[in-house]
């Protein structure tokens, strides 16, 4: 048997930019090239390093015999370096058609005796020639053709280098090396200094010596038009010096005494990558920032580039300058991800938000502000040099900020002067082009003014009751708007407005009242957010953090008039007062809801609890009721609101005001659609899964701040210090929900108007530039490492390439030391990637995850999948995972709906006398999970835990609960990894069994028959394995165990245990089972002693692994995969009486730690991939272009999926 790659996930480590319009990246040994022009997309890629990391791509055209040298060359020969090993590959461009692009490799793969640093061509030899520096201060002149080196020179400071920068002209006489030292210094020498005939024994001296840094270096960089060099270090800093001209004829060493001409502080980590430009430089780093420094105007930070996931930046390209000034910046992370930005030489302001100089805006002595908003914030076609700020004041005054001065628009009567409330909205004029802003201003007797901004003196009193009036709230639609106002008791009137043009073209306000809500009892009765689904079906929350939905079944069925047009004004309509249908009492805690917002068929809340909860509205099915006279009448369907899923923001941001949604992918949908069809859009029926979850970002108030913060990558996009919440503000620009990347606030703080950007300034550059993110050129995975895996199923494609380009992906789940769950989907054919989900529920890392999953329906385009994960500090997640082909998007999604969660802290605080116990050790992990039994009411669980426990939970769906049912201390130390395995007797009694293994290399087995069935409170119920035995000297991080049954004659089964530890051996055990009197799992009352555990033998490979080994899992019966953190993917042939090796890989993943196999028939046919490992031999002149993916090969016997620092899909093969 044999294992070849079909998909990786690695770390970025190189990146190299080719006519501003192809991007090299270079991800663990494997070779790929991007075109960035129409728009980017992957076009070829090639295992050219075998198992050496790619460190550096150095591209060198070669022209064609003819050629004019005006004519750009579409030939490229490429020297990739990594570890110890160099390799040529060349790069074939078609000018006419960017896809057309292939690599041919050119030799075998040089291997040195040292790590390479920097390679460089020499251009003056018309051999092919490299100059090779390597980390043991020596520069090695090697024959590309033949791999031989032909000189080697090394440095008298003899010292271990961790970077070096070649500087190459014609001849090896003229090279200069700039090494970073071990002892945090620069060294400039010659190594082609001297008489070449003297070979490597003589020394080359040091010639210029830079100081300064504290710590190691870890990149250098040289521009050749200013004599400056730059480096990048350990102690988190960027040095500019001025060492003059470096290299050219002769090997110049560049002046005397160079000076250190600026210091950059700006990351909060270690420096990976620099780059020098004109004026600029750009530095890239572990804290995952990518800095562009104006370094010539005092060393200020322009620009921050952001968009990878944890674990910082490891690649840094920047392109030349085109013609526009501007330039691509392209940074790879360890998450495996490529992100693009367009940068301009020009930008001067510094943007980090945390430190910007806020403005004020000088508000005139006509009271205290209290409501500020900005006018048409929420209107895409109005920039924000045009919008204006309107203010509302505790004197009832209403002003407006345009042109760098304030007026007074509206000044209300005695009854406005006390208190009001203002809110604010752009509604387009009916029958008209042109566009009104309206304004209403409420206050403590009912009343409510409402007017236009450019004619606020004719304006509209309405009465909103006798009292307060506590909130107001606008409902944009396409030609009229809905105000509603909360007023005393809980009722929340409602009106209908229209914008219209008389026949002299004012403005004229038609207006027309509708049914109002009735809140339900509670003591802060107050509408606080509301969006209107379609006209007759409302989402409201209120001040004591309920979501509630009205169903205005009255609307627009009272009155008509002659033509058969409802008037909506009428008295009867006005005068019915609505009650919630279905409401979640509550839900976003006691502080509130401040937001709800409707998008693409899903609903989104925000409240001061510091969650965003995703929810729906459901309906029940129709049933059929008896009328008066006799006949079936079907009743109306009953809705409901169900929460998905809950979002928290990040540790103490609990003030949340509202999301945007960051990546519109999906189209939104025709609105010509019927009034049918609208409601099927928001009403969900059972099995029904329509839409998927959108990215959104968070908009709240951390500490003192006003932050957007993304979820997902973890990261703020905008923090301005505000003070904190409690204060009335605006956020421009929030059309249609979307955030674009910028915003400009304003916002009220001790009496002052405060404005992130004036409005007469011109908006920096994120308005030209667009997301904070940049592009995603490949989405990353998990910054940190990836501890668990588990594979929900496959899917079929629908669509019109999915013939070309193969129908089949594979849905896995990843969880990380980042504290997030992945879900993932793997073209099994092209090893593209999409996330479809990430989950951050966790509060500390994930450890280990399961799932017991299901197609939809018997469809191969979906399936449905209860996902359990759990990690440390003793937290259990549940989630219900349905993931469909889109035929939208022609890609799959998914939709995750929350199900339960359970940690062991929170049981303690629910038991009784828990003052007379130990409370539970809140770093208590769980380390390993396993699935007992599926049963049609919940599913039975066993975990592995750190503080020495097995426990055995039951997750119900139906009671959207996590029980703990049995636990026990036998093992006394942590519990590494339990298995389980199922046994049936010749009378169909079936029995289950487990297996737990610790730390001192012991496994235990457990028969669950009496832990499930003997009482109703089986937390007390004491249970002593039925066998113990030792397996390893060490702790045993993994299990795999599969049963063989008996003949007649020897009666019971055989259970195979295989095991691997710290002690990197690789043991199998043999357990005969032995079925005594009494029945299985059926029994209510079984008898005990039922299964007698017998070891009949062991055998073990000592040295299975050079490293502890981290997973082990079973592929098929008697043949077990294994891996390690020494990188080595083994195939173990397992019977009774022998182990023996069927198949090996030297993976790309580093700090293997999870695995996930199943079996699989072929996937398209004709399964081949471009990612392959082959010998040396295989390589040479191998061509390997992006179409040329399918290749006749033999049939598959599995998968495997290896985990890490990334991860790697691995097919296996009969040979």
């Amino acid at each position: 048997m044999e294992l070849e790659t079909a998909a990786l996930v690695a770390p970025v480590t190189s990146l190299e930019f080719i006519q501003d319009s192809f991007l090299l990246t270079g991800e663990g040994p494997v070779l790929s090239v991007y075109t960035l022009q129409p728009h980017p997309d992957a076009c070829a890629s090639v295992n050219v390093l075998q198992h050496y990391r790619i460190h550096g791509i150095r591209p060198r055209p070669v022209k064609k015999h003819g050629q004019s040298s005006t004519t750009e060359p579409n030939l490229f020969d490429l020297a990739v370096v990594g570890g110890k090993a160099v390799r040529l590959v060349r790069l074939h461009l078609d000018l006419q058609d960017e896809h057309q692009l292939y690599f041919e490799v050119l030799g075998p793969l040089m291997k040195l005796q040292d790590w390479v640093l920097d390679v460089r061509w020499l251009s003056g030899d018309k051999q092919q020639l490299l100059c090779v520096a390597v980390a043991h201060s020596s520069v090695v002149l090697l024959d590309s053709v033949t791999g031989n080196a032909l000189i080697q020179r090394s440095c008298t400071e003899g010292c271990l280098l961790y970077s070096a920068l070649l500087l190459v002209h014609e001849s090896w006489a003229d090279t200069v090396i700039v090494g970073g030292t071990v002892f945090n210094q620069l060294v400039l020498w010659k190594p082609g200094g001297g008489d070449e005939s003297s070979g490597s024994e003589q020394r080359a001296s040091v010639e210029r010596r830079l100081l300064g840094h504290s710590g190691v270096i870890f990149s250098i960089t040289y521009l050749q038009e200013k004599g400056y060099l730059a480096s990048a270090s350990d102690d988190r800093s960027v040095r500019v010096w001025g060492v003059g001209t470096l290299g050219g004829p002769g090997g110049i060493c560049g002046d005397m005494n160079p000076t250190c001409l600026q210091v950059l502080y700006g990351h909060h980590a270690r420096v990976f990558s620099v780059h020098l430009s004109l004026g600029k430089v750009f530095s890239a780093g572990e804290d995952g920032a990518c800095l562009m420094w104006d370094w010539t105007g005092g060393g200020r930070v322009v620009r921050t580039l952001k968009g990878h996931r944890a674990g910082g930046v490891r690649a840094l390209a920047v392109s030349e300058r085109t013609g526009d000034g501007e330039r691509w910046v392209a940074t790879g992370g360890a998450d495996g991800g490529v992100r693009l930005w367009r940068v301009d030489d020009s930008e001067e302001s510094v943007q980090e938000a945390v430190t910007e100089k806020l403005t004020d805006l000088k508000f005139p002595d006509h009271g205290l502000p209290k409501v500020v908003c900005i006018a048409a914030a929420e209107d895409e076609n109005t920039s924000w040099s045009r919008s204006k700020i309107e203010v509302c004041t505790d004197r009832g005054v209403v002003c407006q900020y345009s042109d760098g001065k304030w007026t007074i628009l509206w000044q209300g009567t005695a009854e406005f002067q006390s208190y009001c409330v203002m809110e604010t909205v752009t509604v387009k004029v009916k029958d008209s082009s042109t566009k009104a802003h309206l304004c209403a201003v409420g206050n403590l007797t009912g009343s409510i003014q409402v007017f236009t901004t450019s004619h606020p003196q004719s304006g509209h009193l309405l009465t909103g009751g006798a009292g307060k009036i506590h909130s107001l709230l606008w409902h944009k639609e396409k030609e009229h708007v809905y105000l509603l106002a909360s007023s005393a008791e809980g009722i929340v009137y409602r009106w209908c407005i229209e914008v219209t043009l008389n026949e002299d073209c004012l403005l004229v306000l038609n207006i027309n009242p509708f049914p109002s809500f009735l809140l339900p009892a509670c003591a802060k009765r107050w509408l606080t957010a509301a969006v209107c689904l379609q006209e007759e079906l409302w989402v409201c929350g209120d001040r004591r953090g309920s979501l509630l939905l009205f169903q205005d079944q009255m609307n627009g069925k009272e009155t008509e008039d002659e033509n058969g047009l409802v008037k909506k004004g009428s008295t009867k309509v006005c005068d019915v007062i609505l009650q919630p249908i279905s409401y979640l009492f509550g839900v976003h805690g006691k502080q509130g809801v401040t937001s709800v917002y409707a998008y693409q068929g899903l609903l989104y809340s925000t409240g001061r609890d510091g969650c965003v909860r995703v929810f729906r509205v459901c309906a029940t099915p129709s049933k059929k009721l008896e009328s008066s006279v006799g006949h079936s009448v079907e009743s109306r369907e009953q809705l409901q609101l169900e929460v998905l899923r809950v979002q928290r923001a990040c540790k103490g941001m609990e003030w949340l005001e509202r999301i945007m949604i960051l990546d519109p992918e999906i189209p939104l949908e025709d609105e010509n659609e019927c009034e049918t069809e609208k409601l099927d859009k928001w009403c969900f029926r059972d099995g029904e899964q329509k839409v998927r979850e959108a990215r959104f970002v968070i908009v709240g108030f951390h500490a003192v701040h006003f932050v957007v913060w993304d979820p997902v990558r973890q990261e703020r996009l905008l923090a301005v210090p505000c003070g904190g919440g409690h204060r009335s503000w605006s956020l421009w620009p929030s059309q249609t929900g979307v955030w674009p990347g910028y915003g400009a606030l304003v916002f009220i703080k001790q009496g002052a108007v405060l404005a992130l950007q004036p409005p007469d300034e011109a908006l920096c550059w994120a308005g030209k530039a667009g997301r904070t993110g940049g592009l995603g050129l490949r989405e990353g995975i998990h910054g940190k490492g990836i501890g668990c895996v588990c594979r929900l199923g496959r899917i079929e494609a629908e669509g019109g390439l999915v013939e070309r380009e193969g129908r089949h992906w594979e849905v896995v789940v990843t969880g990380g030391e980042d504290t997030s769950l992945t879900v993932l989907a793997v073209h099994l054919v092209s090893g593209n990637i999409k996330v479809l989900s990430v989950i951050t529920d966790h509060i500390s890392s994930v450890r280990t995850v399961t799932a017991v999953t299901h197609p939809e329906g018997g469809s191969k385009q979906s399936l449905s999948a209860l996902l359990v994960s759990a990690g440390g500090r003793a937290q259990i997640q549940c989630y219900r995972l349905s993931v469909v082909w889109d035929r939208q998007r022609l890609a799959p999604s998914c939709q995750v709906i929350q199900v339960a969660q359970h940690r062991l802290d929170g049981q303690w605080e629910k038991r009784r006398n828990r003052h007379k116990t130990v409370k539970m050790d809140p770093e208590t992990r769980y380390m390993s999970m396993a699935v007992v039994d599926v049963r049609t009411d919940c599913v039975l669980l066993a975990l592995s835990c750190s503080d020495g426990a097995v426990r055995l939970f039951s997750v119900s769906e139906v009671k959207c609960q996590i029980e703990l049912l049995w636990e026990t201390f036998y093992h006394q130390r942590c519990v590494l990894s339990v298995a389980t395995c199922s046994l049936e007797d010749d009378k169909g009694n079936r029995y289950l069994l487990l297996f737990s293994a610790a730390t001192d290399g012991k496994i235990a087995a457990w028969q669950l028959t009496e832990a499930l069935f003997s009482s109703t409170d089986t937390t007390r119920t004491e249970l002593v394995p039925c066998l113990d035995f030792p397996a390893h000297q060490s702790g045993i991080n993994s299990l795999a165990v599969w049963t063989e049954k008996l003949g007649q004659e020897e009666g019971g089964c055989l259970v195979t245990v295989a095991s691997g530890g710290d002690d990197g051996q690789l043991t199998v055990s043999t357990v005969q089972v032995q079925v005594g009197g009494g029945g299985g799992l059926s029994q209510t009352a079984p008898c005990s002693n039922q299964l007698r555990l017998h070891l009949c033998s062991q055998s073990c490979i000592p040295l299975a692994h050079a490293a502890p080994v981290t997973a082990l899992k079973l592929l098929s019966p008697g043949l077990v995969v294994s891996t390690s953190s020494d990188q080595r993917v083994y195939l173990w042939r397992v019977d009774s009486s022998s182990i023996s090796q069927s198949a090996a890989l030297c993976c790309h993943v580093a700090d293997a730690a999870g695995l996930a196999v199943w079996q699989g028939e072929d996937a398209e046919g004709s399964p081949g991939c471009e990612l392959q490992d082959k010998k040396d031999t295989d390589m040479t002149d191998q061509t390997v272009r992006g179409e040329d993916l399918a290749s006749t090969a033999p049939c598959e016997r599995g998968w495997v999926l290896v985990c890490g620092q990334g991860f790697q899909l691995l097919r296996v093969r009969n040979r």
